[in-house]
């Protein structure tokens, strides 16, 4: 194996990484937002599975949190093995298993088949997200890292851009072909796309540097040079030092606080915008779509900022802010379909920007074992907003007859994030 040193060429450093950029991540992209669509699209099927099934708004909420449940208990074990085979069989594994239990949401017909479903979901998926943030820290150093990450999760809101159309055109289409409701058809279909990606992920990943065939000996080196020298500024390397470490829960928090905001948004754009008097699914699809589309230029826009400035703090806090004033403008915008478009857009651009841009602070002062057990830690328990998040507003909603209540409520959840993030001691984040 070869010695690795330092590579000073930063002209040769950047083309390299310009290449691994063009290689890794639009294929990872692609792959969550297939499973974002297959996590979230429940959200669309409510506007006709509720009604069809009887589910009130409560227990829809709670089926839908179930998914992060299932999520919770299996992330770390699920992280920990794709550490150990590597990140392509695992990753084909994880799509190939969420294809086909998503597809299995046709045959609900009842709250209990929809609840075990919704945590074998969760429990299938369990291990994707936090293993390619971990993946990417095989392949890039931090400073290039809130970018990329921020590239990889435009597929969130690529996902609400592309599938909240494609989800209501899907519904409205197939509506009682073959005897089968349109959100039976819409389960059916977004599922397949799961299992072929999952296939193509054994043929298309390497699970490290030197596998990959792509690269010369001279650019696996500059990869790893640039990975290893930023190894040595991180201070936690063993699985028990992610346990063991207060920062971790600390991000534990902030991460929660910025999930709470993720899924009400993802999962009840399309019930807001049907409030505001708009009926045809399409119709809904298509206006679901801009508040996403918002999110995807200010994620960017963010991510390249806090790569530029190397600076993560700031760039993390005036995001949740922006989450919590949209939420707030939501809560008495809603009345109207522009100015909740406006409010919601608002929200979006917020919520999500937060994502990617927190990763950089977890993914700094962790490496090794610890930060594949760290990141999945961090993922599994702020995920579990997934679950109080959906569950909370249809409770709320039940009782109040309203969403203003837990607009508000998300909107201080987003400060108390906020207010987190500005206690990190800023020499720790932003290199």
């Amino acid at each position: 194996m070869s010695v690795i040193t330092p590579i000073p060429d930063t002209a040769s450093e950047q083309a390299v990484f310009r290449k691994v950029v063009l290689r890794i991540v639009p294929f990872l992209m692609l792959c969550y937002v297939i499973s974002y669509l297959d996590r979230v699209n429940v959200g669309f099927a409510k506007l006709q599975m509720s009604s069809d099934l009887g589910f009130s708004e409560a227990a829809f909420g709670l089926g839908a949190g179930l998914f992060f449940i299932g999520y919770f208990f299996f992330e770390v074990p699920s992280n920990m093995i794709l550490q150990k085979v590597g990140a392509k069989v695992w990753i084909a594994r994880i799509m190939i298993t969420w294809g086909i239990v998503s597809g299995s949401f046709m045959f609900v017909n009842n709250e209990i088949v929809f609840y075990i479903l919704r945590f074998l979901l969760g429990v299938a998926e369990a291990g994707f997200y936090p293993g390619v943030i971990f993946y990417c820290t095989l392949w890039f150093p931090a400073h290039r890292r809130a970018r990329v990450i921020a590239m990889f999760m435009s597929a969130i809101p690529l996902a609400g851009i592309f599938g909240n159309p494609l989800s209501g055109w899907i519904m409205g289409t197939f509506d009682e072909v073959g005897g089968l409701g349109g959100w039976q058809w819409m389960f059916i279909i977004e599922a397949i796309p799961a299992i072929l990606i999952g296939v193509w992920t054994l043929f298309y990943l390497d699970s490290s540097v030197q596998k990959a065939k792509w690269l010369t000996q001279e650019e696996k080196d500059i990869v790893e040079a640039a990975v290893a020298e930023d190894s040595s500024h991180q201070t936690h390397q063993r699985l028990r030092d992610a346990f063991r470490e207060p920062k971790v829960w600390l991000m534990c928090l902030i991460y929660f606080c910025f999930v709470m905001g993720q899924y009400a948004l993802t999962f009840w754009t399309p019930t807001f915008v049907k409030s505001t008097g708009i009926s045809s699914e399409l119709t809904i699809g298509v206006l679901s779509a801009i508040p996403f589309l918002a999110a995807l230029i200010a994620m960017n826009l963010f991510g390249h900022s806090a790569d530029r400035h190397r600076e993560r703090r700031w760039h993390l806090i005036i995001p949740a802010l922006m989450g919590a004033v949209g939420f707030s403008m939501a809560a008495v915008t809603t009345g109207s379909t522009v100015l909740a478009l406006i409010s919601l857009s608002i929200a979006a651009a917020g919520v999500l920007t937060c994502a990617p841009l927190f990763w950089s602070l977890p993914t700094a002062f962790l490496g090794g074992s610890a930060a594949a057990a760290g990141i999945a830690v961090v993922n599994s328990v702020g995920n579990l907003a997934g679950f109080v998040s959906p569950y909370m507003i249809g409770a709320v909603k039940d009782a109040t007859d309203s969403t203003v209540v837990p607009m508000f409520i998300l909107s201080g959840i987003l400060l108390l994030g906020a207010l987190c993030v500005f206690s990190t001691k800023k020499d720790v984040v932003n290199r």
